[in-house]
This record gives structure tokens, C-alpha cells and sequence, in this order.
């Protein structure tokens, strides 16, 4: 992306780049929890950091929706936002099979306009690390929360250099709210095979 680029610009670019992802990008295990055992690995690692439901939860930079849908397969009232429309139509298409239902709306993960204080919970994953001002947007997303609302963000520091890594992370959040831990996911059974590079989750409950 050209630092250049207005907002506008920026976001038709960026909407464009994951349109021509759509078609694909369930073919990753861990994007489209076709396999049982990686679907029940994420079940599992949310149920544990997720208040009990029908929490609100704002699933932000959701894609194709493969956790939005299986949170509300769980009983949670998930919003799923996305830039991209085409991801938008394969996770509406996901939640009618499984007759789920959630909210879908397109829009920017960086400032959502979700409206303030609706959220139990504000979870993002693998979207941090690509935003241009990331402490920014967490301080967007702490504002959707409600009183005692916490944050579950799933990122890594990928093995091609890209990516966050824990700490930087961490800092990030604690730019905005009084704690975050981290929980490294080295389980091959949450991404259906074997890593060679670093992926956490940081949950921030105050």
C-alpha cells in the first residue's frame, strides 16, 4: 500500500486486494474450520476467553466468517464486520447453511462504526498487524465496549518477517486499557499443521 493514498483510496485498495481473496481463502484450515478437529481446537480456545454467552460480540476484520458463525452456533449475538464485500457474501452464505444467526455489515476494522459501548467483546484476529495506525484502532475498538468488555485479539509474527510479535502487541493494548496477557498458540490442531513461526492471543479484560 502506497503511504500516499487518501483514506478513500486506501480503503478501495484494500477492498479490492481481499474481494480477490474471497474464492479461496476458506481452503486454509484455519480460515475455514472445514475440519472438525481445527473447528473444535477454535471452539475450545474462545469458549475459554469468551464471557459465557449470549454476550455481544464484535467479530472485526471477520472475512469469510468462520468464527463469527460458530460463535453463533455457541449462543453468542455476533456482529461480523468486514472491508471486503465478496468475504461478506461467503460468511452470510456460511451462516445460512448452518442456520446461524449474524449480523453482517461491511466496513473498516480500523474505525468501525458500530456504535459505543454495545460489545461484551471485541475480538480480531490476524487484522492488527496490517492496520496503518494500529494503536488507533485498538483505542476505536476499546470504545465499543461495555463496562468490564474485553478484547481478544488472535495475531502472530509470521516466519516471512511480517506480522506483530507478543510483545509489541501487548504494549499496543496496554496503550489503552490496565492489563493484557498472552497466551502463545503453539497447538498444530488450531491451524491444521505444524508452525515455524510465532502466533498468541492477547486477551485484555480491564
Amino acid at each position: 500500500m502506497e503511504p500516499g493514498l487518501g483514506l478513500s483510496a486506501r480503503l478501495a485498495a484494500v477492498r479490492a486486494e481481499w474481494d480477490g481473496y474471497a474464492a479461496g481463502y476458506d481452503d486454509d484450515p484455519d480460515h475455514g474450520l472445514r475440519d472438525p478437529d481445527v473447528r473444535d481446537a477454535w471452539r475450545a480456545l474462545l469458549l475459554e476467553h469468551l464471557p459465557p454467552a449470549p454476550a455481544r460480540v464484535a467479530d472485526l476484520g471477520c472475512g469469510s466468517g468462520s468464527l463469527s458463525v460458530l460463535l453463533a452456533g455457541e449462543g453468542y449475538d455476533v456482529t461480523g464486520l468486514d472491508v471486503s464485500q465478496r468475504m461478506l457474501e461467503v460468511a452470510g452464505a456460511k451462516a445460512a447453511r448452518v442456520r446461524v444467526p449474524v449480523s453482517f455489515v461491511r466496513g473498516d476494522a480500523a474505525d468501525p462504526d458500530l456504535g459505543r459501548g454495545r460489545f461484551d467483546v471485541v475480538l480480531c484476529r490476524h487484522v492488527l498487524w496490517v492496520l496503518p495506525d494500529p494503536s488507533a484502532a485498538l483505542a476505536r475498538w476499546v470504545d465499543l465496549l461495555a463496562p468490564g468488555g474485553r478484547l481478544v485479539l488472535v495475531e502472530g509474527r509470521w516466519h516471512t518477517g511480517a506480522g506483530l510479535p507478543a510483545r509489541r502487541t501487548t504494549e499496543l493494548v496496554r496503550e489503552h486499557r490496565a492489563e493484557a496477557t498472552v497466551r502463545h498458540l503453539t497447538d498444530p490442531g488450531l491451524w491444521g499443521r505444524e508452525l515455524a513461526d510465532e502466533r498468541y492471543l492477547v486477551l485484555s479484560i480491564c
